[in-house]
């Protein structure tokens, strides 16, 4: 494949909302913006072009719909055994309230199928309303509480697992149960992943078919030390994995190796020459 056909392909009406990621990756990748696919395209927006025009993609259009839709997550999550919060999807709020009653000693949640940043999650309680245009089925998920809120997140591109970073609320800050950048909370570097949570973290990923392109996955620690997937995080037509972590060392290596995972689907030749990756000149 010849690499000059390659792009990354941000057009229709939803590309103003990558413009931003966009221009990032004009210069980790060496690649132009284009509203037209080439032969091998990284896709953020194409709502003008069905599949089929967008040509060939780093990141499986599947894996973005996955990722986009807490209800397509959770069962793809049950299908391979994802260790998860346990999660029901029900067709009624009715249905939801009976978990509440059946199991009196634990904490649930509805969460907002298709939002971001925790956007519309709210805690299930008895005679709660919700608004007619909620999504169904609902998913319903055990909250677990934790003394200190913290949600952490690891990554991986072509097929290589790497970053171990912490969500929490700084001092001063008022915390929040949804632990999410746009309600406040920010990212610490927290070193080297726990064996456990790297594995299932992989184990995520591979369910949603992101580990040999690009994905991040959120998890949580249950108090009794068990690791637990949140959810799946890419690049892509609905969202996108936040590169502004305030962590410049962590950053880099976010756009390292994305460049390298999509390169290496090409071959050897690299736009930035023989040595270490780095970005391109403005």
């Amino acid at each position: 494949m010849d690499a000059d056909s390659c792009v990354i392909l941000n057009g229709g009406g939803g590309a103003w909302a990558f413009e931003g990621l966009a221009e990032q990756l004009r210069r980790s990748l060496w690649l132009d913006v284009a509203d037209e696919p080439g032969a091998f395209s990284y896709l953020l927006s194409a709502e003008h072009l069905t599949l089929d025009e967008c040509g060939e993609l780093f990141i499986p259009f599947r894996g973005m719909q996955l990722a986009a839709d807490k209800r397509r997550l959770a069962q793809a999550f049950a299908e391979k055994d994802v260790p998860t919060p346990e999660t029901w999807l029900v067709g009624s709020l009715a249905e939801a309230e009976r978990i509440l009653s059946d199991e009196p000693g634990r904490e649930w949640c509805l969460k907002f199928p298709t939002g971001c940043g925790a956007a519309g999650h709210r805690r299930l309680a008895a005679g709660m309303t919700l608004p007619a245009s909620w999504p169904l089925p609902l998913v319903v998920q055990e909250f677990i509480r934790l003394d200190q809120p913290e949600v952490y997140r690891t990554y991986a591109a072509g097929g290589e697992s790497f970053g171990w970073v912490v969500r929490r609320f700084p001092d001063g800050v008022e915390p929040s149960p949804w632990v999410a950048h746009a309600r406040g909370a920010r990212y610490e570097d927290a070193g080297e992943p726990p064996a456990e949570a790297a594995v299932a973290a992989r184990a995520a990923l591979d369910a949603v078919g992101l580990l040999n392109s690009f994905g991040c996955v959120d998890l949580l620690r249950r108090p009794t030390g068990e690791w637990l997937v949140l959810e799946v995080g890419t690049d892509g037509v609905f969202n996108h994995v936040d590169r502004d972590l305030g962590l410049p060392a962590v950053e880099r290596e976010l756009h390292r190796r994305v460049a390298e995972a999509f390169w290496s689907r090409l071959g050897r030749w690299r736009p930035w020459g023989a040595g270490e990756w780095r970005p391109r000149p403005s």
